[in-house]
């Protein structure tokens, strides 16, 4: 039930404004004792006096869903009653569990860019923030009901590959690459950056060997075949550890053979303005004050800009999406936005393209490089994280089943929470205190209130299919019961705000509120008493709590264990 569109309605019968204008005019008061949404009468002329009126209008015939109205200045403020609220909710989270909220199909693609690590080089820390918020944008559109592609567009072609095939030639050993092959492949990555500080005829080389690359060299494609191979291999353990699938692989090199045309189609489109400059083919931007894009190089390679347009002209004919978002980190910005100018030069929809950019994650070794070797590797984050964990559940709960699943759960979740709990525009300070810790805003303090919720049944003895969804709900009468019946029932408006702001930190903040205010409830409000009707009613309300924080952690990618 949206409350706020039905207050919307009620007040359309009274006042002469259309329901967009009346919708606007509502907002939440900030605090509930004002009310639960308050309506500014600003458009109707003496606002004071309107309110006033307006309060008579609607007290003749208050609809149910309505407790009371009072009048605050200019303000008409709406206070629910929420054993109505309750009724129209909690039974239907006990009955639709998972797929509450979920919505139908809406015939809408999106395609979601993210993760995307280099083939040959560590998945570092660096690339946790790409591969989270896509994750999590990708169950929030899932929910919402668009049909998700979710594209990992691997670094696995470029000028990177032929400074990896010279090193790898002059200085690479087959057992040491079999053995620990990424770290293998780094240390020889770092090296040829090194020498090449004082042997610059290494870069040259570097260019040529991607061109032989690019012409198809036995050799050199053999070697590159065997990088992404073990890369691929490698990354999969860590998606596997992060719970995160994509739909599509398709990297740079899948799309060699689709460049052409691209090209092709903009020397002939009048409304591009490329042009030869010093051997090289470009897109001249500078009436847009952006830097030219270098589709092909004198020695006639391509670049990054080429294969992302060849790979956009791939998508929109194999998905026919109404929207692709290309989650990567801000020093990208104006990569995207010589992008996208010129698909919109090329005659695509300029809305069809977001880029949703991210700050960094900051350590206190500073800013992370590939080329120099100072990379965090991600799965040594993930491991101490768990081990972190395993350590304050041996201390806290010894005694727990299954301790080294829940450590995983909980460690990392605690990472990716740290993550998403952040605007995703922002950087991050890396602290591993305060992301484990089981008190404060944090992915173990909701994890902890699920499992509270969980125990507070299992004490019970209750199952699932034995809690009464047909309780007097009017026993919901303390103001925790119906703070808590109030934070449930805005978990809509927080998946739909996520979606709408590209930003998973509006969701990660409301289940901090939800946690936070079940946890009031508990210390106020005892579930197991003699009051068999108040007892019926807030079992329901403490597995709908469950439910939900279960159900929105689930979206954030962070799982729910039922014990810690």
């Amino acid at each position: 039930m949206d409350y706020k569109q039905l207050i919307s309605k009620e007040i359309k019968n009274h006042v002469d404004l259309d329901l967009d204008q009346i919708q606007n005019l509502i907002s939440n008061p900030p605090n509930r004792q004002m009310g639960d949404f308050a309506f500014g009468c600003f458009k109707l002329g003496d606002a004071n006096k309107s309110a006033k009126i307006l309060k008579e209008k609607i007290e003749i015939s208050m609809p149910k869903y309505l407790e009371k109205l009072e009048v605050k200045g200019p303000y008409l403020n709406f206070y629910l009653t929420y054993s109505n609220v309750a009724k129209d909710i909690l039974p239907t989270i006990l009955k639709e569990k998972q797929n509450y909220l979920s919505q139908k199909q809406n015939k809408k693609t999106i395609v979601i860019d993210f993760s995307s690590p280099n083939i040959a080089k560590p998945f570092g820390i660096g690339h946790l923030r790409s591969t989270v918020i896509g994750n999590s944008l990708y169950r929030i559109y899932t929910k919402l009901g668009y049909k998700v592609i979710g594209v990992n567009h691997l670094g696995d072609w470029g000028t990177q590959f032929g400074k990896l095939i010279v090193a790898y030639k002059l200085w690479g050993k087959k057992q040491e690459l079999e053995k620990d092959p990424i770290k293998y492949l780094l240390k020889l990555y770092v090296r040829f950056h090194k020498d090449a500080e004082t042997n610059e005829k290494l870069i040259e080389d570097a260019r040529e060997e991607f061109k032989k690359l690019e012409d198809g060299d036995k050799q050199s494609l053999q070697l590159w075949k065997e990088f992404k191979d073990l890369s691929i291999k490698e990354f999969e353990r860590i998606y596997q550890i992060l719970d995160v699938k994509f739909d599509s692989l398709h990297g740079e090199a899948f799309y060699n053979d689709k460049m052409q045309p691209v090209i092709d189609e903009l020397k002939q489109n009048k409304s591009v303005p490329t042009k030869m400059s010093q051997g090289a083919f470009i897109v001249d931007l500078e009436e847009f004050k952006m830097p030219p894009i270098l589709l092909v190089k004198s020695n006639k390679a391509t670049t990054y800009h080429t294969r992302d347009l060849a790979a956009v002209n791939y998508r929109l004919k194999e998905y026919k999406p109404n929207k692709i978002l290309y989650v990567v980190g801000q020093e990208q910005k104006l990569h995207f936005r010589q992008l996208f100018k010129t698909l919109e030069l090329s005659g695509q929809e300029k809305d069809k393209f977001e880029h949703l950019d991210f700050g960094l994650f900051r350590f206190p070794e500073g800013k992370m490089s590939t080329r120099k070797g100072n990379v965090i590797f991600l799965e040594e984050v993930l491991d101490k994280a768990i081990k972190l964990a395993l350590d304050i559940i041996n201390e806290k709960n010894p005694d727990l089943k299954n301790k080294q699943e829940i450590a995983k759960q909980v460690g990392v979740g605690a990472i990716i929470f740290a993550d998403l709990s952040n605007d995703r525009t922002r950087n991050i300070n890396f602290d591993w205190n305060r992301m484990l810790s089981f008190e404060g805003e944090t992915a173990p303090y909701i994890q902890y209130t699920h499992a509270r919720c969980s125990s507070i049944l299992r004490k019970l003895e209750l199952k699932e299919n034995q809690i009464n969804t047909k309780v007097d709900f009017k026993a919901l009468s303390t103001s925790q019961e119906h703070d808590l019946i109030w934070q449930i029932y805005n978990f809509k408006k927080a998946i739909v705000r996520a979606a709408k702001d590209n930003k998973p930190h509006h969701l990660a903040q409301y289940l901090i509120s939800l946690a936070q205010t079940f946890n009031d409830f508990y210390h106020h409000c005892h579930v197991n008493i003699d009051d068999q009707k108040t007892k019926e009613a807030r079992i329901l309300l403490v597995e709908s709590t469950r439910q939900i924080i279960e159900n929105g952690l689930y979206l954030l990618g962070i799982k729910a264990p039922k014990e810690m």
